[in-house]
């Protein structure tokens, strides 16, 4: 009788500024690894470079199995995964999903650590995420926008999407 090996999203937080470094180490293990990165112009006095850095500092998303799990733990860098009652908790693969759709389109989004009121439960209609679920947040200049919550690392991605490509999920 053969096991499945079973392949779940989790998040490791990593010494300071070894986001990259610790991406790196994990592909080079045959590691599946989401590290969300964003161009910005950084200016010094004697010249400007576009440079990548991570959305979500300290931060690596990873796909491994129990067997890779002290693998990524002893990877160079790697400081901890993020728990749950003392367990690493995993991340529904529709957020990842979700995460590297809206990254690679061009709505306008921004990653936030503030926790938000609790608004409707939506699901997306139209657009780079129909299908999926998050909630309705109203900013500070009352555009709508949407929340998807990754509870595990305390972090919320929003995105602006128009209110008509969603409709209400009935509780």
């Amino acid at each position: 009788m053969a096991f499945e090996i079973i392949y779940k999203w989790y998040a490791i937080y990593t010494k300071s500024r070894a986001e990259k470094a610790v991406y790196e180490r994990l592909l080079e293990q045959q590691i599946e690894v989401f590290l969300p990165l964003e161009k910005k112009l950084r200016r010094w006095s004697d010249r400007e470079k576009w440079v990548e850095t991570p959305y979500i500092n300290s931060y690596v998303f990873v796909k491994a199995s129990e067997k890779e799990y002290y693998n990524v733990l002893n990877t160079l860098g790697v400081v901890r995964y993020v728990t749950f009652e003392g367990k690493a908790a995993p991340i529904p693969e529709w957020q990842i999903d979700a995460m590297k759709k809206i990254i690679n389109s061009n709505h306008a989004f921004h990653f936030s650590s503030h926790r938000f009121r609790k608004g409707e439960t939506i699901k997306i209609e139209q657009g780079v995420l129909a299908g999926y679920q998050g909630e309705v947040i109203r900013d500070t200049d009352g555009k709508k926008k949407i929340l998807i919550r990754i509870d595990q690392i305390g972090y919320s991605m929003v995105a602006e999407v128009d209110i008509l490509e969603v409709k209400k999920v009935k509780s």
